[in-house]
Parts: structure tokens; sequence; C-alpha cells
């Protein structure tokens, strides 16, 4: 008996049939992400939920005819130019001698090709840096000293990237400091992070995915971030690791996240999300399987009292069909997306639920 590819690609992911525009079955929320099952219908661009902006900008892009990474990359570069957004380019929340560095990653699709930059300093679009390692070079990652040197070589300027406010957060973190930074003293997270709390201060994990696909069927991806707030210097996430932080097949799907960085780059998470999509599971059941192998092998000092991890991470997913979703570790989540004619903020479910009385880290 044959199956068409629309029937293998409903039985696969237990998906009811409602058509473009519809509404996931699994989820059943007003604001879930649209159901989509043909790429050739159109456009799709999905991002955290900070990139509405972005998403707009990659969707008319695309419909320009232009290449599905210069789309997302000129998406997230809006972001990066926005120094009222702290988790990103100018205005990210710098390092804990007050210097701001800079981490991304891009792949593209049709040519599984990807390049990522690494403690950037000096240069605020990250981003169109790590294209330019992937079209430029024969390598995947440049860091630190070597990665500046080769924005300067292809005419990126060199400016301060610590704005006014963003000095100002830092300051004050630094004013609470103590043992309120990366320094680690076992056994002593959880009084060190009611410290904090009662202080007003957090650690954040900011950042910008953005992913996108076709209406040919290629995908495309990029993830941006000032990393860590007040880590250690040279400290390097998730966000420009292929695997981590991004990874893109343009056979099945692409994925990317935001959240602390380590859990990702412990568990090749973002690639283990869409080989879970491989294997037909949608990409929100891809992301909280991923979610769920994460908390099984979480370190003991990271988790509170329930057992449940004690930091914020998401996940954000397109299926080469056309079907996006995602999830969160704690609570319910939000991304972006922009399916050619609405672009919105969705809400995706969270494995845990959140608990006020608890305290957790930064998303």
């Amino acid at each position: 008996m044959s199956i068409s590819r629309r029937e293998f690609v409903y039985s696969a992911a237990g998906v009811a049939a409602v058509g473009l525009g519809g509404k996931m079955a699994t989820l059943g929320a007003q604001d879930s992400p649209p159901e989509k099952t043909d790429a050739t219908g159109g456009p799709l661009v999905i991002s955290s939920a900070n990139g509405l902006a972005a998403c707009r900008k990659a969707m008319e892009m695309i419909r320009n005819g232009s290449d599905p990474l210069d789309a997302v990359v000129a998406g997230v570069n809006l972001v990066e130019d926005d120094p009222a957004d702290h988790s990103v380019g100018l205005g990210g929340l710098p390092n804990e001698d007050g210097v701001v560095e800079l981490d991304a990653s891009v792949m593209h699709g049709p040519t599984h090709k990807a390049g990522g930059v690494a403690a950037l300093r000096n240069i605020r679009n990250p981003s169109r840096v790590a294209m330019l390692v992937m079209q430029r070079t024969d390598h995947v990652l440049l860091v630190g000293d070597g990665a500046l040197q080769f924005a300067k070589a292809h005419g990126f300027k060199e400016e301060e990237l610590l704005t006014d406010e963003a000095r100002r957060i830092w300051l004050e973190w630094k004013e609470n400091h103590s043992d309120r930074d990366d320094w680690v003293y076992p056994e002593a997270s959880e009084e060190a992070a009611h410290r904090l709390r009662d202080a007003g201060l957090e650690f954040t994990y900011g950042t910008i995915n953005c992913c996108c696909l076709t209406a040919a069927g290629d995908l495309a991806g990029v993830t941006t971030t000032s990393g860590l707030s007040y880590k250690i210097p040279g400290r390097v996430g998730d966000s420009p690791i292929i695997g981590a932080g991004l990874y893109v097949d343009n056979d099945i799907g692409a994925a990317g996240s935001t959240g602390r960085g380590e859990a990702n780059l412990l568990n090749c998470a973002s690639f283990m999300v869409v080989e879970f999509m491989r294997q037909g599971r949608t990409p929100e059941e891809a992301a909280l399987a991923v979610l769920r192998r994460i908390t099984a092998k979480c370190e003991k000092r990271l988790l509170v009292g329930d057992g449940r991890p004690n930091f914020g991470l998401t996940f954000y997913a397109v299926r080469k069909d056309g079907l996006i979703g995602g999830a969160s570790m704690r609570g319910e989540g939000k991304m972006a997306y922009h399916d050619g004619t609405t672009c919105r903020q969705v809400t995706i479910p969270g494995l845990f639920p959140v608990r006020p009385e608890k305290h957790a880290q930064g998303q």
C-alpha cells in the first residue's frame, strides 16, 4: 500500500490535517503555531520572541528573491543594531570586566555550510562576520583577536558596544557582586542565587535565533548573542557552535535556541532537535524530548528541590514540510513567526510549570 507524502507527514507527526492556516492539534491553544504542510505553499520565518522585526525583514527579502541566509542575517541585524535590546550587539550586557563579547553562527541549508565567531569584541554585527567566515574561508569558527582581525580585514569598523544603559546595569551588578559571578563555589549556588534575586539582579542569557524556509523548500538559520551577562572573559556559549545553538539540515529542518548555553553545549541540543524531527516527531515533540534529555543529564547543583533545572532554555524549530513549533524548559514560552500573511508571537509549551517560590536563572 502506498501513501502520499502528505499522509506520511500526518501519520509521523500525529497531527490532524486541518490545512494551511489551521492550528496544531497537539497544542490546541488559541495562539499556538499554525500548521503548514506544503513547503511550496509559501515561505516561513521563525524566531525567538524578540525577533518580530527580524521575521518581517527576512520575509520581505525572501519574497524579493534573496538567499535565505542573507534574509535571516539581515533580520537579526536589526536586533544587533538596537541599543535597547541588551541580548545582542550594540548595548549587549558585558562580561565581568565590562567588555561586550559577542558570539554568532550561521548555517546554510542548500550547501550545508556554516560559519561562526566567538568572543568577538568591538564589532556590532557578529552574524555578518560569521557569514563571511562561511563564505570566504575554509574554516567554520574564528574566535577572539583572530575573529576581530578577520572582521577588520573585510571592512568592519571597531566601535564601543557598551552603551550608557548597559554600563549602568553592569555597574549595579558590580556593586552587588561578591560571590555573584561565574566563579562557582560548590553547593553554594542556591544561596548565591537568592542573594542575586534579593538585590534585583539576575544573570541573563540574551540571544536571538532566526530560521527560515523558502517556497522552494530551502532552509537557513542564524543565532547571535552577547551571551551570559557578567561572564568570565573569554567564555563561549552555545550560540557560535554548530549543533549546539543552531543546526540546519536541508532535508529535514532547522532548530535554534536561547537560554543556558552550557546545557546546549553538553548535549548538542539543536542537532538533537533536528534528529528527532528526522525520526518523524513534530518540532514541539522534538524540543520537549531534548529538554527531557537535558534534565536527565543535568548536574545536581543546577537542580531545584523537585528535580527541575534552575535555568531557562527554549528551542525553536521548523520542519521541511512547514510545521513549526518549540518548547521552553520553564513555563510557556513565546516564539515569533511570519507565514507570509501574519507576523506575531505565539505560545509554545513548557516542560515544567513556573513556580514563583523557586528562584530560577534567566531565560
